[in-house]
């Protein structure tokens, strides 16, 4: 039952990066990513308020979100400010690559995670993790190659180090998400993170985008913004429950959520009619190999 749980986190997953090309094409970047990240608060907001106040009627379910000491507001304000840095980058990023350019590189997100977990918790790789490192570094350079018959240069374009910005401080919220599900309730800390990401996003978009609009690119309210932070809360609802559940195995969940780029690329190549899709479908299968091969040889 929980590897349905990670397939159905996986296909919400990669519909989310649909609906977020579908909302930035042509639209202002800060306004789409703060109203799709209040979207996201104001799902858990009765949550929080019925625990609180009526906390007969969600005690003992999954939606119930427990108190939560001042200490602990201090770790989900971090994770938030990590990862509305790591949205920031990753939606201007999105909205100017094809989604056929970003779903290979977001895909290399493990690499990154079990990098950052050799640094900083001192793993050690095993022989297959090694061969899936390489797998997918690989296929990733190959990829960079092809990229460059569409004009990215990886090592030069703005918007490929954008992503690759956004990928890293996406593993680095990866690694202490790991922290913060072993010593913290999972709701409390997808509620309260994402109450934290429109405080942070609020004062930005006042101060930093609202008096300029009317230098950049219009803001414009599209049905797919909300779809953002719906579909995206699902799939993280969907991810920690699976990993919650009793004899689930976190390898087998990872190596399926990760396939939730494969539906972006596809969606991505039929909704834009992007080019060179099957040459890079090539790549991104040997690095979501490269990523498979790895996530099975964790430990």
């Amino acid at each position: 039952m929980w590897a349905l749980f990670a397939v159905a986190s996986a296909v919400f997953l990669g519909t989310y990066d649909v609906f977020k090309k579908l909302s930035l094409n042509q639209n202002a970047v800060l306004p789409v990513l703060f109203f799709s990240t209040l979207t996201y608060a104001l799902i858990f907001l009765p949550f929080v308020l019925l625990s609180d106040y009526c906390p007969g009627f969600l005690n003992n379910t999954i939606f119930f979100v427990p108190s939560v000491p001042s200490l602990q507001h201090g770790f989900f304000f971090l994770k938030s400010l990590i990862v509305t840095s790591s949205w920031i980058f990753a939606f201007f990023a999105i909205k100017h690559l094809p989604l056929t350019i970003v779903s290979p590189i977001r895909a290399t997100g493990p690499i990154w995670i079990l990098l950052g977990a050799i640094v900083i918790f001192s793993e050690h790789l095993t022989i297959i993790q090694w061969i899936g490192t390489a797998v997918t570094l690989l296929f990733f350079y190959l990829f960079s190659l092809a990229g460059k018959s569409e004009g990215f240069h990886f090592a030069t374009n703005k918007w490929v180090l954008f992503l690759i910005a956004g990928t890293l401080l996406g593993s680095v919220s990866g690694l202490y998400d790991k922290f913060l599900i072993r010593n913290f309730d999972r709701m409390a800390m997808q509620a309260w993170s994402s109450i934290y990401q429109v405080a942070i996003l609020l004062p930005v978009v006042l101060f930093l985008w609202y008096p300029k609009r009317s230098e950049n690119t219009p803001f414009q309210w599209r049905w797919s913004i909300p779809m953002i932070g719906l579909f995206l809360v699902i799939a993280d609802f969907l991810y920690f429950y699976a990993i919650s559940v009793d004899g689930s195995l976190i390898s087998v969940i990872s190596a399926l959520r990760r396939g939730g780029v494969i539906i972006s690329f596809i969606l991505g190549a039929i909704l834009f009619h992007e080019k060179n899709v099957r040459q890079k479908g090539w790549m991104l299968l040997g690095i979501v190999t490269g990523v498979i091969i790895l996530l099975f040889g964790s430990k």
